[in-house]
């Protein structure tokens, strides 16, 4: 009964695999005959596979007409056109099954009042990959189809009940929405003003701290300009002083040195012995050799407190015209850290790690605050056994970096997020202001670098500064200065 369909697939008889299917499923050769029809197909379709095997045209038992079913265009290569004409676009390609279709439709002519079906039509092919027959299954959605159009019912009657009762709200409720409204309005308006208020209030109060600390630090610049121009005068003529005496006493340690020698060629008795007991009085050999040491130590005090003016200078930057200039960052570290080492010398060692820096294009004296802060705070942080500070610096991707890294207390977790807001300090009452940080952050900010932290709790922080070689658009604000 199967022998002509069999040799129309190659051999191949895939009855015995989906015989037994619930799914109704059958299988066309090349020349668009039925050769297998399962069970679930009798009983979907009512038709007997007597009726059907070996023959064709089963589109008339669908359709009642002469057309053709899925599986006859699949075999012929039908273009998407005539499929779509066929299905009125009611079809979609298998994702699961390359070259195959899916499509879906209501058969009237099927059982007692007609029935939805589910179909899909794949292409059987040879050896060599030609198209040898096809094979359909048929899934019956009746059942889904009248629930889903049920459920549609259902939902066209439910949203037109919410219409209604939706109109009758917007109704009754009219007047009260446009209270509503009016109301939410002026509230609106009432919090965006309270905001821009707030907003302004708050950029004015932080103007004013800048403000308040810009003028504290104008102060601190000028009172080490004042005590640099008052100590640095006398310190001229005290220096000069002791050279010409230095000068004088050399001169006169040679006058004594001739009296010795006149004194041992002298013949008068009482002369001789009264030049001996004034050389002994006077403690001549001890001068000779404490008033040069003696000398030595002035001169080395007077370069010192020379040298703590300058840094006093170089710190406040009294000197500097143009407000952006090129510096070396490794001498305005050194000139701070004079500064501020009566307030680091008692609690830790300062290890400097300078690198090789180029000129940077900065505003020194402010570079100069940030660093002073860190070195504070860094000496602060340290406890009761002497710790130490390590000052290093270094240039990497066109960027000049200085770190400032102690072995103190180190900073909590919790903390680090707010080290750098205004007025926030860990500091007893009266040790601190809070804005140390806050300021070295917005002078960082103003020279276009960054300020970040690492820190472990009891085993100190590190401060590391990043600022750019050049400010391209105020270099030539520097030019003079180079």
């Amino acid at each position: 009964m199967h022998t002509e369909a069999e040799q129309g697939l190659g051999g191949l008889n895939p009855a015995d695999f989906f015989e037994g299917s619930p799914i109704a499923t059958f299988v066309i050769n090349a020349d668009h005959i039925v050769t297998h029809y399962n069970k679930a197909c009798e009983r979907l379709i009512g038709q007997p596979a007597s009726a059907v095997i070996g023959k064709r045209g089963l589109g008339r038992i669908f359709y009642g007409v002469e057309r053709p079913v899925m599986a006859d265009l699949i075999i012929d290569g039908a273009m998407v056109s005539i499929i779509s004409d066929l299905y009125q676009n009611n079809y979609r390609g298998s994702l699961a099954i390359p070259d195959a279709y899916e499509a879906e439709g209501f058969f009237p002519n099927l059982g007692n009042a007609g029935r939805w079906l589910f179909f899909t039509a794949s292409p059987l092919k040879g050896p060599t990959g030609e198209v040898i027959g096809a094979i359909e299954t048929l899934q019956d959605i009746t059942e889904r189809k009248i629930a889903e159009e049920a459920l549609m019912k259902s939902q066209l009657e439910v949203e037109q009940v919410v219409e209604q009762r939706t109109a009758q709200l917007a109704v009754a409720n009219s007047k009260l929405r446009e209270d509503v409204e009016r109301r939410e309005k002026a509230e609106y308006e009432l919090i965006k003003r309270n905001a821009e208020l707030n907003l302004l209030n708050a950029k004015l109060i932080t103007a004013q701290e800048h403000l308040v600390q810009s003028e504290k630090l104008a102060s601190i610049g000028q009172l080490a300009a004042g005590v640099a121009h008052e100590i640095n005068n006398p310190i001229g003529y005290i220096f000069s002083n002791f050279s010409m005496l230095e000068k004088y006493l050399s001169s006169l340690f040679e006058m004594l040195e001739s009296y010795e020698n006149s004194e041992q060629a002298h013949t008068d008795i009482t002369v001789a012995r009264e030049l001996k007991i004034r050389r002994q009085v006077l403690e001549v050999d001890f001068l000779k050799q404490d008033i040069p040491e003696l000398m030595k130590e002035s001169k080395e005090g007077i370069v010192r407190v020379r040298k703590i003016v300058q840094d006093l200078k170089d710190f406040s930057h009294v000197d500097a015209k143009p407000e952006w200039q090129f510096t070396n960052l490794n001498q305005g570290i050194d000139s701070t850290l004079n500064v501020v080492n009566n307030e680091v010398k008692y609690k830790a060692d300062i290890i400097k790690e300078y690198g090789d820096l180029p000129q940077v294009q900065c505003m020194p004296s402010q570079i100069n605050q940030v660093v002073m802060n860190l070195v504070v705070n860094a000496a602060h942080a340290i406890g009761t056994d002497r710790g130490k500070i390590h000052i290093r610096t270094g240039v990497k991707d066109g960027s000049a970096w200085i770190e400032v890294a102690d072995n103190g207390s180190g900073i909590p977790k919790d903390v680090i997020p707010r080290i750098f807001d205004p007025f926030y300090t860990t500091k007893p009452v009266g040790k601190g202001t809070g804005l140390g940080l806050s300021l070295s952050y917005g002078i960082i900010q103003k020279h276009r670098g960054h300020i970040d932290v690492r820190t472990e709790v009891g085993n100190g922080t590190t401060f590391r500064i990043t600022l750019p070689l050049i400010q391209l658009d105020r270099a030539a604000d520097a030019e003079g200065a180079v």
